[in-house]
C-alpha cells in the first residue's frame, strides 16, 4: 500500500500528480473487479455444470476477494500524511532513541 504525502510547495504541479494517481489507482481496481468477476464466474459456471455437491469456488471467491478488499481500501481509504501527523511520528521517534 503506498501512501500519499502532501504537496510540499503547493503548487497546482503537486496536485495535478496526485490526481493522476489515484485516477491510474481506480484504473487499476475497475479492471480488478472485472476480472474478479469474470473468473469467478467462469469457476462457479464449471462447478454447476459438473454437478459437484461441494462448492469449492468459495476457497478462490474469499481469498481473492481479501485482496480485492485492500486494494479497495488502498483506492478510497488512502492515508493522508499531514505536517501534523510527521511532526507527531517525528517525535515519537526522537523519544524511543
Amino acid at each position: 500500500m503506498t501512501t500519499q504525502t502532501p504537496p510540499t510547495t503547493g503548487g497546482r504541479d503537486d496536485l495535478r500528480t496526485m490526481a493522476i494517481e489515484q485516477l491510474r489507482k481506480k484504473r487499476g481496481l475497475q479492471g480488478h473487479i472485472i476480472t474478479y468477476v469474470s473468473v469467478n464466474l467462469l469457476l462457479v459456471s464449471i462447478w454447476y455444470f459438473t454437478g459437484q455437491h461441494f462448492f469449492w469456488p468459495v476457497f478462490f471467491l474469499f481469498g481473492w476477494g481479501i485482496g480485492l478488499a485492500f486494494n479497495i481500501w488502498d483506492v478510497y481509504m488512502p492515508e493522508r500524511m499531514t505536517e501534523e501527523r510527521i511532526e507527531q511520528e517525528m517525535q515519537r521517534l526522537s523519544r524511543g532513541r
